[in-house]
């Protein structure tokens, strides 16, 4: 007889109280997820409050526009079916002439002057004449006619481009500003007339002077994070407290204390001359090579630490290895030792690289004019001229580019881990 082909039945293992295994199993893990986020968050509303949502609001304000809407609603609602190119019609004249009343009395009149004068020089003065000689007494027949009459300016179409330009709660002047570029009399994006076109070039400057902040750390730790990692203990112990001491002695300190020493009467110029190297003081400081001394002094451990963290990991026998199968010392390390350590110089220049391009009190201090960074022009539009968007339209720039470089290096791990795998 054939063997019966019938299914055999399907016996599902379950719990002491009937539960199916399986299901019993899938609430468990959930449940453990839910412990788990349950643990994460409190931490994730910390750093979405104190973290986030403040830099998120700083950036807003980078394209956050309300002086001229909330002070000229009525001149805003006028021009907009203007053609901008002839002068306004007489409705946005007389809107005009009621909004600025309006923000007289409601003291906006200045943060309007403010903004509008970014566009156009002049402009803070020009509303502070006209709020003066309004209300009209007699009412004029033409508003035109007697604000024209009053200053000649508001008979030029650019005043009311502006106006007009600013017409919504958001724009890309600031960030646009920040670039170099404007937005010109026909609305297109335009470059930044000579005498304002700036900040290209700090940006150029803050790169640059970041990255050779960044080589000269880098050659000066990697020797000696290789001292660190092979001397005995206690040696690379005491030479590792030598390295940290740095860390407990404020910025603002050790920035003081180089202008001592490197200024024309200080002890590294009067070393220099009494040991004959040179007849006159060398200028050391309030130029760039002050900035540069003070800023590798200062970042020098944030080069080191990395690098060291991954020469610790790498075991002498490697080098010892190669050298007895016939290659040149230096030929090993440099084709067995160092590829290993690209991991620790990657994160070092990182680290030190964007610390560097965010520096403000060493440039400030030590440099010159022309030494200065992206960071010491956010502070100068927070601290003295209280222009928000400009500052953050930088900082916003340099934060930016900060992630670009995170992502690059991410990138550039990522594939040295492919071609090592």
């Amino acid at each position: 007889m054939m063997a019966s082909s019938a299914p055999m039945p399907d016996h599902q293992l379950t719990t002491q109280d009937g539960v199916p295994l399986k299901t019993k199993l899938a609430r468990a893990e959930r449940m453990n997820k839910m412990k788990s986020l349950a643990l994460v968050l409190p931490l994730a509303l910390f750093l979405l409050l104190t973290f986030i949502v403040p830099i998120g609001s700083l950036l807003f304000r980078s394209v956050d526009n309300p002086e001229v809407v909330a002070s000229l609603p009525h001149t805003i609602k006028a021009i907009s079916s203007w053609d901008g190119k002839s002068l306004p019609p007489e409705p946005v004249y007389r809107a005009f002439a009621a909004d600025l009343v309006k923000a007289h009395e409601d003291q906006t009149l200045g943060d309007l002057g403010k903004r509008l004068n970014m566009e156009v020089a002049g402009y803070r003065s020009l509303l502070g004449k006209t709020a003066r000689a309004l209300p009209f007494d007699p009412a004029p027949a033409s508003y035109k006619d007697a604000l024209v009459k009053l200053d000649e300016r508001w008979g030029d179409p650019a005043y009311w481009q502006a106006i007009r330009r600013n017409s919504t709660n958001h724009t890309p002047f600031y960030l646009l500003a920040a670039l170099d570029h404007r937005i010109d009399e026909v609305g297109e994006v335009a470059k930044a007339t000579p005498d304002q076109a700036i900040y290209l070039d700090v940006f150029a400057r803050t790169f640059w002077m970041s990255a050779i902040v960044t080589v000269i750390c880098l050659l000066l730790a990697y020797p000696l994070a290789y001292l660190l990692a092979n001397l005995p203990t206690r040696k690379s112990n005491l030479l590792m407290i030598m390295v940290l001491l740095p860390f407990w002695t404020s910025v603002l300190v050790r920035v003081a204390a180089w202008i001592v020493l490197l200024q024309s009467g200080g002890l590294i110029n009067s070393a220099l001359m009494a040991l004959g190297i040179t007849d006159h003081p060398l200028q050391l400081v309030f130029n760039r090579t002050g900035v540069y001394i003070a800023m590798v002094h200062i970042l020098m451990p944030f080069m080191i630490l990395p690098i060291y963290s991954v020469m610790k990991g790498i075991s002498p026998t490697y080098l010892r290895a190669a050298v007895s199968l016939g290659s040149h010392p230096f030929g090993a390390f440099w084709k067995v030792y160092f590829p290993q350590t690209v991991a620790g110089v990657g994160a070092g220049g990182l680290l030190v690289f964007i610390l560097s391009i965010g520096y403000y009190i060493t440039p400030a201090l030590l440099g010159s004019p022309n030494d200065q960074m992206v960071s010491y022009f956010v502070a100068f539009y927070t601290n003295t001229t209280i222009n928000w968007g400009m500052a953050t339209a930088l900082g916003g720039l340099l934060l930016a580019a900060t992630l670009v470089l995170y992502m690059v290096y991410s990138w550039l791990v990522g594939a040295s881990r492919l071609r090592l795998g």
